[in-house]
């Protein structure tokens, strides 16, 4: 009893901010950043799954299809932020209130695997706003081509289940999806895929990499002869999407290919991480395109200044001497000269911080 009468008048004698009262009263509700529940976890083909979240209060459902979504989870008592595509389509989330992403667990990704086998309904995670530039065109072009391999399919399925439910196909535009993966068992989606294509949504195009090799251009031509005749939006693998980089602009039509590159293979400096360097402490560690540079000072025994370790209170703002880095939240990269946030940046190749 005298502990729950110690804890009552504690509550009562300390201070609370407005955001404090708001959490109190819903756990999703903030004044200062934006939460939401999880509703469920399904499984998906390829070790993956969908993952429905519930947006809290100050969350806009204007997003659009084929843009990508931060999440941020506690891992050892500190928050880690990465972006996955959307897979729902935005009108159906403005009317059920909730949005959903779909995650393949990597090998050396803990939070991937985390998300996809560890991650439970009604748990609370921070989101930052909807991004990306790699959006549904409106209108639809006349002809159309979705080319993916592995998961780059997610950002595409917001996509054709808009395209579905807004009838454009009826339109008269002609979309070919073109899906590489090693098997039919790791496809995503794949029943859905072929029912959207039973429905004359979309004409499917799988190429199964284990018996027939890799997609090259030449299988290309053979799947979608008319491919260079097409509008292309494109998602995968880099040598995938370096391949179809080097085909189109080739035959002359470079400008027809839009891609999106994966999270931890933007940056033209080498997204996998490198040698980073506190200019005058004069101290160095090598990372992971996965660490936070101030994950990496703290290993390197560099204390630098931090607060909410999310990217909201601008505590751990620093200058960015020499190199690139990229902001885990949305992919954005940030090259020497510019102010970075070192909570939720990673080095993409060597860089040096000015502290």
């Amino acid at each position: 009893m005298a502990h729950w009468v110690r804890a009552a008048v504690s509550r009562v004698t300390t201070p609370l901010l407005p955001d404090d009262y708001l959490h109190l009263a819903n756990p999703l509700w903030s004044a200062r950043e934006l939460r939401g529940r999880v509703v469920s976890v399904t499984s998906e083909a390829g070790d993956s799954a969908t993952i429905v979240i519930r947006p809290g209060w100050g969350f806009s459902f204007d997003y659009t299809a084929g843009q990508y979504l931060g999440i941020g989870i506690p891992v050892d008592g500190r928050w880690t932020w990465r972006s996955y595509s959307l897979t729902s389509d935005p009108d159906t989330s403005a009317g059920d209130k909730t949005v959903a992403i779909t995650v393949k667990a990597l090998p050396e990704g803990f939070l991937s695997s985390h998300l996809v086998n560890g991650l439970e309904p009604g748990t609370v995670v921070r989101l930052a706003a909807p991004a990306g530039e790699f959006v549904l065109p409106e209108p639809l072009p006349p002809k159309l081509l979705l080319a993916t391999a592995g998961s780059g399919i997610t950002p595409i399925m917001s996509m054709l289940r808009t395209i579905r439910r807004r009838g454009q196909r009826l339109g008269g535009s002609d979309v070919v999806l073109v899906h590489s993966a090693p098997t039919e068992d790791d496809v995503m989606f794949l029943d859905e895929l072929r029912a959207l294509a039973a429905e004359g949504v979309v004409t499917l195009k799988l190429w199964l990499s284990a018996n027939e090799g890799r997609l090259d251009e030449e299988a290309l031509s053979v799947v979608c002869p008319d491919w260079a005749e097409r509008q292309a939006w494109a998602c995968g693998p880099g040598g995938f999407l370096d391949m179809l980089t080097s085909a189109f602009e080739k035959a002359g039509v470079g400008d027809a290919l839009h891609i999106e590159r994966f999270a931890l293979e933007r940056g033209a400096h080498g997204a996998q991480g490198g040698t980073v360097t506190f200019g005058t402490r004069d101290k160095s560690i090598t990372v992971d395109g996965a660490t936070t540079l101030l994950e990496a000072g703290e290993q390197a025994g560099v204390q630098m200044p931090y607060g909410c370790r999310m990217g909201i209170c601008q505590t751990c703002v620093v200058m960015l001497d020499k190199g690139c880095v990229r902001d885990l939240r949305t992919g954005v990269e940030h090259v020497e000269g510019e102010r970075i946030q070192t909570c939720v940046s990673a080095a993409a190749g060597d860089c040096t911080l000015d502290v």
